[in-house]
């Protein structure tokens, strides 16, 4: 069964929305906050990893300057979120050091995510975060950010942060119980929606409506976030930030809110993503040695790099192809193509004292490629 998979996955990222941590806008909900990180910390101890996508940057901001009502000029939404993102980071802080636990903010804007070398760049980052037992707290960047460059909510950054970092499951904690077949503050005789295919089309019709004042989503942007995240396999689950214990229960299998299961394996979504919907940007000719481990399964070292073709940069997309100029797999590099050209036919351990600096001991990871002969 999905809730099962759901206990069994090892990377959790948590989604919670503005109404949530700012108490329907009365200010920072600190005691919820305090429990968040006590069952954070716990699944932390039992060896899970979790990222937290927290909204409430503008909200704070605008409880804080005394504002009642959104506002919509931008330059006064970046205002918000630089004040209130002071008192996030703070509260963040205080509360998971109770138990410990150290915090890092990454804020993000989309084009972090469409630029190949910058999307590397804050994938490494996280990574390298969980890896040391941080917990990464993420949010747009609504200071700086555009309205060319928004996510345009933070349930869809969340979803993006599930697949960048590869999570097993995404947990939106709302001020809802779950989707609904209607509007339950409308409609009595609404049900809640157990379990459902993320991706449905039905869904989207149900969860039509707006967010409340203080966010910008609302249930509709939660049904599509779960759909985005499918694509990369991690199942969702809708449910009630003010349940008592609700990560810890979810985490544990119980079955709250709603859960929206993602029907691809994560390692087919991420090859199928690499395969069909990149440009690729150059091309690097193989020698036997490394297609043969390309084909077991196996990162491509630079050793096994004949020649580079073409001009590319950190984090672009190439072909990797054979003498004979058929193509074996294509992938993310995480060297251009000058540095590319330096350590090609050297092995990983010359990497440094070539280029001066090392970023990965991989011209493509293996979690990067895709074969496609």
């Amino acid at each position: 069964m999905a809730t099962s998979r759901i206990a069994a996955a090892r990377r959790l990222v948590i989604k919670a929305g503005s109404a949530l941590i700012t108490n329907n806008g009365e200010g920072l909900d600190l005691a919820a906050i305090d429990e968040w990180a006590r069952q954070i910390a716990e699944l932390r101890q039992a060896g899970k990893q979790l990222i937290l996508v927290s909204s409430g940057a503008i909200a704070c901001g605008m409880q804080r300057l005394g504002w009642q009502k959104r506002p919509r000029a931008v330059h006064e939404l970046q205002a918000a979120a630089a004040v209130g993102q002071m008192g996030l980071v703070q509260v963040y802080e205080r509360a998971f050091a109770r138990y410990s636990l150290h915090t890092a903010q990454v804020l993000l804007t989309h084009d972090d995510l469409a630029d190949r070398k910058r999307y590397l760049n804050a994938r490494s980052t996280l990574n390298t975060l969980l890896r040391l037992g941080v917990v990464p707290i993420v949010n747009e960047n609504d200071t700086v950010v555009t309205d060319e460059i928004k996510f345009g909510d933070n349930d869809t950054l969340a979803a993006l942060v599930a697949n960048l970092v590869e999570a097993d499951c995404l947990i939106i904690l709302t001020d809802q119980q779950g989707l609904f077949t209607a509007d339950p503050r409308k409609d009595t005789a609404a049900t809640l929606i157990r379990e459902a295919r993320a991706g449905l089309a039905d869904l989207e019709a149900l969860a039509g409506g707006a967010g409340s004042q203080y966010g910008k989503g609302g249930m509709i942007t939660k049904v599509i976030a779960a759909k985005r995240a499918a694509r990369s396999g991690a199942h969702t689950v809708i449910a009630s930030g003010r349940e008592p214990d609700v990560i810890l229960r979810l985490a544990r299998g119980e079955a709250l809110g709603t859960l929206l299961v993602s029907e691809t394996q994560a390692l087919t979504a991420r090859k199928q993503w690499l395969a069909d919907h990149l440009q690729l940007n150059g091309k690097l000719v193989l020698d036997g040695g490394a297609i043969n481990a390309l084909r077991e399964g196996r990162s491509l070292l630079p050793i096994g790099v004949v020649a580079v073709r073409g001009e590319f940069e950190r984090g672009a997309a190439v072909a990797c192809i054979a003498d004979e100029g058929y193509e074996i797999a294509r992938g993310l590099v995480n060297y251009g193509s000058s540095d590319s050209r330096r350590i090609a036919r050297r092995a990983s351990q010359d990497i440094e004292g070539i280029l001066g600096y090392i970023e990965e001991p991989e011209i493509i990871h293996r979690d990067n490629l895709i074969l496609t002969e």
